[in-house]
């Protein structure tokens, strides 16, 4: 009976090893899979963002003026937040403060919340919060939630859901899509807009696409872009400092 037990238990053991080992290769090849999807940032991108201030879970581009309304930024899915630093840079050039977040596997659907770090650390300033893409729907969701905290929402090639739904909320919103964009589903776009109030500001850039509301390079299933990413970011960042002036 004991060698039977004995038997059983290293049995049991070599069970438990093999799930173990195969647990770890399907998370290892999983994320190994994501990285595969993920975007990095262009060298240009690169080089700017490592001029700002990294901290945890977000990238900062001070303007170093605090008492302006900041910007609360999440990025599209799998896109590194490195990769928005040029308008982001360009904004805080301008005079406000810009928080790009940072999200588990660059999904802002795994982190929501995370603006709340930002408003906690800084009680006293007042923010828009911002995303592209997917990072945009996530961000109507987290202002549906606390409405009181936000003064203002900025799509980029984006629209809120059911559950981010603005529309009886007093809040501005800004909307900017590209003439080019071959990613946003334009379906759900334009359903996404009875969401919205009825003041939110349209605004499109004409030749930009998807990918160009960021420095990523190409983006699989976009169309090609007829004017040059880097006239795309100014752009961004001159529709959204010209919308902030309201503030």
């Amino acid at each position: 009976m004991e060698k039977e037990n004995k038997s059983k238990k290293r049995s049991f053991k070599k069970i438990g090893l093999w799930i173990l080992a195969i647990s770890v290769i399907i998370v290892g090849g999983s994320y190994l899979f994501i990285q595969t999807l993920t975007y990095g940032a262009t060298p240009q991108a690169q080089q700017v963002s490592q001029e700002a201030q990294t901290e945890k879970n977000l990238t900062f581009y001070d303007s170093g003026n605090p008492e302006a309304v900041g910007i609360i930024f999440y990025p599209g899915a799998f896109v590194k937040p490195e990769s928005y630093s040029l308008w982001a840079q360009q904004i805080a050039d301008a005079g406000h403060d810009v928080y790009v977040m940072h999200f588990p596997l660059n999904l802002a659907v795994l982190g929501g919340n995370r603006a709340s770090e930002v408003q906690e650390q800084h009680p006293e300033q007042s923010f828009v919060l911002a995303g592209h893409s997917l990072g945009g729907v996530m961000a109507s969701r987290y202002v549906v939630s606390n409405p009181e905290k936000i003064v203002g929402i900025v799509f980029m090639a984006s629209y809120p859901d059911e559950k981010g739904a603005l529309n009886e909320l007093d809040i501005p919103v800004l909307s900017i899509t590209g003439s080019k964009d071959g990613v946003l589903n334009q379906e759900a776009y334009e359903s996404g807009k009875q969401f919205l109030p009825a003041e939110t500001t349209f605004e499109v850039i004409e030749g930009g696409n998807h990918a160009g509301f960021a420095s990523y390079g190409a983006q699989k299933g976009d169309d090609e872009a007829t004017i040059p990413n880097e006239n795309q970011q100014e752009i961004i960042s001159q529709l959204v400092l010209e919308w902030l002036a309201q503030f």
